[in-house]
């Protein structure tokens, strides 16, 4: 599960947007819908530590993706989540969708333990977002959508995180990059006689 490329053709990455967590992903493992391809794993997260998660978890651009039943301890083996801020909307053609709710690891009991640079974003469902589809379906759960919640974990201090949809990881230009970069001022370009 580890591996970056995901059996995906080269120069493919996996990186998406809030939105597309929300409502490709998050939606269709509620609603118990299939999801194709299927790569992102079921995990208890109270089970591991976020520096236990590689391999076990999707990795991608230094980001570990996975779902877990929504849990409301939020502890693991060595410490525990806290949320921080407030709750951020997700939204798809202007209709609210979802949440995202930001939380810190700190290392140790509750509530005096060490924060550390780890971060998860765990993506909810609104209330309801699955029931019309899982009645249809002979679903029998009043509300698939509060039962599952996707997670994407990161370390801060190691060039993960959010950049807003657009791939943002310190790398170097390359000189082909520096090239066409170079082109959208035309005035500077010098050609040949």
């Amino acid at each position: 599960m580890g591996d970056d490329n995901v059996n995906l053709p080269p120069g493919f990455r996996f990186y998406p947007t809030d939105q597309e967590l929300v409502v490709h992903f998050l939606y269709r493992k509620a609603a118990r819908l299939p999801c194709h391809p299927d790569f992102i794993p079921d995990l208890n997260m109270d089970k591991f530590d976020p520096w236990d998660l590689e391999g076990k978890a999707l990795a991608g651009d230094n980001q570990w993706y996975f779902f877990s039943r929504r849990s409301e301890s939020h502890t693991s083996p060595s410490g525990y989540w806290k949320s921080m801020g407030a709750d951020e909307p997700v939204s798809c053609d202007n209709n609210l969708v979802g949440v995202k709710k930001s939380l810190v690891f700190h290392i140790g009991e509750h509530p005096v333990g060490t924060k550390t640079n780890w971060v998860m974003d765990e993506y909810h469902l609104l209330e309801g977002a699955t029931s019309s589809r899982s009645s249809r379906r002979g679903g029998t759960r009043k509300s698939a959508s509060r039962e599952w919640v996707l997670c994407r974990v990161y370390d801060r201090s190691n060039g993960g995180g959010d950049s807003g949809g657009f791939y943002d990881d310190g790398a170097e230009l390359s000189c082909l990059d520096e090239v066409f970069l170079s082109l959208d001022d035309l005035d500077e370009i010098s050609l040949p006689n």
